[in-house]
């Protein structure tokens, strides 16, 4: 588990750029492995703005290829080149990808002095990127576009008491964590033999553009953090909804339905020069409702609860 995870908003805004509301683009830090969820025009100075380095980005996760969501990729991966990055660079996104993130790199005359890794993720999969899982769906919008849940993995609590009771070599504790099982001296231990019970990982969803979906409400459940589209507020829905968007009433409740502990509103419209219209509108319906500010920070807490295991 995870010492630390937190979650830096650099774009909050949609479709066009706005004063304080650059372009969608998330980044949210494992310990030290950093992922950014969509890179929309302007990431890379937003990055120099925060207290977070662009060189340190190890993985980034494009919800799906409407300009606003990737157009800053080309301006970051040629920087990263200019800066002197060496180690490589891993590219997600949905169907289709790998062309458009080719392209973003082979644009223009600059060369990039590093590897980039493409890929193309599926749909209601389960990815594992060793501290977590990234988990994906399928949504509701007019080309391919993906959610991402990442979810911290759960940790075992060890019960000192059993590991003292029954003399097992502390300096074997982290190997049985990691392996589950381990054999010594001819007697087999299990990991749950010696836990107190669960440590449920931190789990973040980030929805990218959607129109509400009943599948969210699954995808996103027990979540420690929601960001959900919420491009208009509900007077505007038959509008929003046709362009494949959700009002934050509409985010609410998904929020709600699902039991997640924090809603954080995003994807605003440049219409909005007041976003309490937005809250407030959210509000209404699940009262842990947050706007995200650009370049605002979140310390996702950690999970105290203990899950007792059956023995």
């Amino acid at each position: 588990m995870a010492s630390n995870v937190k979650i830096v908003f650099l774009g909050t805004g949609g479709s066009v750029p706005k004063p304080g509301k650059g372009l969608p683009c998330v980044a949210i830090h494992i310990d030290n492995i950093m992922n950014l969820f969509d890179c929309g025009e302007g990431t890379q100075k937003q990055l120099m703005k925060s207290s977070i380095s662009f060189m340190d980005v190890n993985n980034i996760f494009i919800t799906h290829f409407h300009g606003d969501h990737f157009f800053g990729l080309p301006g970051l991966l040629n920087t990263l080149s200019f800066s002197g990055r060496k180690n490589d660079l891993n590219i997600f996104g949905p169907e289709g990808a790998t062309n458009f993130i080719k392209k973003a790199y082979n644009l223009g005359y600059g060369n990039i002095n590093y590897n980039i890794n493409a890929y193309e993720l599926e749909p209601d999969k389960t990815y594992d990127f060793d501290k977590f899982y990234i988990k994906t769906l399928k949504n509701d919008h007019p080309v391919p576009t993906l959610s991402y849940s990442l979810e911290e993995k759960d940790l075992m609590k060890i019960d000192r008491n059993i590991v003292d009771k029954i003399k097992f070599p502390v300096n074997k504790l982290e190997e049985l964590r990691n392996k589950g099982s381990l054999k010594i001296n001819n007697v087999e231990y299990k990991i749950e033999d010696l836990a107190l019970g669960i440590k449920k990982g931190r789990k973040i969803v980030y929805t990218g553009d959607t129109r509400p979906m009943e599948s969210m409400k699954t995808f996103a459940k027990n979540a420690d953090v929601l960001i959900h589209d919420t491009t208009m507020d509900s007077s505007m829905e038959p509008l929003v909804n046709e362009y494949g968007h959700t009002s934050s009433r509409q985010a609410a409740e998904i929020a709600k339905a699902a039991n997640v502990k924090r809603l954080f509103l995003y994807h605003y419209s440049s219409r909005y020069n007041d976003l309490n219209v937005l809250l407030n509108d959210a509000k209404s319906v699940f009262n842990e409702s947050y706007l995200s500010k650009e370049l605002m920070e979140y310390d996702v807490p950690k999970t105290e609860e203990v899950i007792k295991i059956n023995k």
